[in-house]
């Protein structure tokens, strides 16, 4: 087994092969930052900008997207997105916190809602509020997204997306060939027990034996020759491992010198992820259903992972993503993001990606969905063109909705309905709800009083 301790050792040597492969493709796509209209938007009163609503609705996809506006007082509305598969509704019950406030104080508006997200689609909520905070702010300041986070550090973003796969080893490597001849250039693949299971002696208790981990070992093979060694491919799905099959699994994988194993085991479990990184060559990668920094910590500190993988529409979007990345560039971390959503999460994503000093490339799951770019308006076609997807500087995300295209494709009806249901407090102190409130006096007597605290909610002067 490498040893961390020892110095230079196998598995760092080729760990900094393989970053530097995978951040100069990244770095490639870099560019000359163009510059960036400060004018306030000539429409908008920013001192007297106020949200005036929130409203969504669901877009039926190969997961579902919801999507919802934010609106204000001066016409100028912001777009978002929770996590794919999520509920609209995680974002709407937000709005109580949000009416009457100005929209474009930020960080004030996100930490009162922080204690209301969670991990997996938990976050979705206020990832999406955040960036519909940030497409407005965007807009009123005539600045595209990245630009009120810091540089543009490149001018395009690295797309891998999964591609299906086949039992026969030979048509899921031409699957991938496919990819390779649309122009990306990073590839991921899922390999695992679900490929072999109907093999006779390839599963144990849900995880590959010995004569399973040589079948799986075809698929990663017939990829390789079809694509090459000399591009990065990741792998995921491996089915139910304890670490020490994560171990033999990346033991076996070695040879095709890949670019990680995602989520070898469950996030949560740091230390056993640090025991896998620790014992195998190939980077360790894990993070698509953590919210927030404090969430990456104990990896990221422990050095628990080789890369993090935050999904912005669970992570926190634009700002707590940001923070997220360059929290695991401090620690020598680089960071891929996971996404599976709309052209709204999609751009919002790349907007965050733009400014971050160590990123590596981020996925796309509809890159076969044929009206997937047709639901916005604003941003070159297709959306992922030869494997990249190009930076706007637009304000705000730089997206507006194709409305009817977008109405072909709900879920179920209601196309940003008002959302009467939402005006009161649901996930909140019940002390929030207007008073009178029975409060003791200094003197032992009882006295109905309007606030208890003279604030609501917290963090506002109404």
């Amino acid at each position: 087994m490498p040893d961390r301790r020892s110095g230079t050792t196998r598995r760092k040597l080729f760990q900094t092969a393989a970053f530097g492969s995978m951040l100069k493709l990244a770095s490639d796509a870099g560019g000359a930052q163009a510059p960036v209209s400060r004018s306030v938007n000539t429409r908008s009163a920013p001192s007297g900008l106020k949200i005036t609503d929130i409203r969504g609705c669901t877009i039926a996809s190969n997961f579902d997207y919801p999507i919802i506006r934010v609106d204000t007082n001066q016409g100028v509305y912001g777009l978002g997105e929770v996590r794919d598969g999520g509920v609209k509704g995680q974002a709407l019950i937000l709005k109580p916190f949000l009416v009457g406030r100005n929209p474009l104080g930020i960080e004030s508006l996100l930490g009162a809602l922080k204690p209301y997200s969670g991990h997996g689609r938990l976050g979705g909520g206020y990832s999406a509020i955040d960036m519909a905070l940030h497409d407005i702010a965007g807009k009123v300041y005539g600045a595209p997204a990245w630009a009120l986070m810091g540089d543009k550090r490149r001018s395009q973003i690295r797309i891998y997306c999964d591609t299906d796969p086949s039992p026969d080893p030979k048509i899921y490597a031409q699957r991938m060939l496919a990819r390779k001849k649309q122009g990306f250039t990073f590839f991921k693949m899922d390999v695992g027990t679900g490929l072999i299971r109907n093999r006779p002696g390839a599963v144990r208790d849900g995880a590959p034996t010995e004569k399973g981990l040589k079948y799986m070992c075809e698929y990663i093979e017939a990829v390789r020759d079809a694509i090459g060694y000399d591009v990065p491919l990741g792998t995921d799905h491996y089915g139910r491992l304890s670490v020490s099959d994560a171990i033999r699994l990346g033991r076996a994988f070695e040879p095709y010198e890949l670019a990680w194993l995602e989520d070898p085991i469950p996030w949560t479990e740091w230390r056993g992820l640090k025991q896998i990184s620790d014992a195998v060559v190939t980077p360790v990668l894990t993070g698509e259903d953590i919210f927030g920094v404090e969430g990456f910590r104990n990896l990221v500190e422990n050095q628990a992972v080789d890369l993090v993988q935050p999904d912005p529409e669970t992570s926190g979007a634009i700002r707590e993503t940001h923070a997220i990345a360059e929290y695991a560039n401090e620690h020598g971390i680089p960071t891929v993001f996971h996404f599976a959503g709309s052209p709204v999460g999609c751009m919002a994503s790349v907007h965050c990606a733009a400014t971050l000093h160590n990123f590596i490339s981020m996925e796309n799951h509809a890159v076969e969905m044929p009206w997937w770019n047709d639901l916005v308006h604003g941003v070159p076609k297709p959306i992922v063109d030869k494997g990249y997807i190009q930076v706007p500087d637009t304000p705000g995300l730089g997206v507006t909705l194709n409305d009817d295209v977008m109405k072909e494709h709900l879920r179920y009806p209601g196309y940003f309905e008002p959302t009467p249901e939402f005006d009161k407090p649901v996930v909140s102190f019940g002390i929030w709800e207007r008073g009178p409130y029975p409060h003791l006096q200094e003197d032992g007597t009882i006295k109905n009083v309007p606030d208890i605290y003279g604030v609501w909610p917290p963090g506002s002067r109404r």
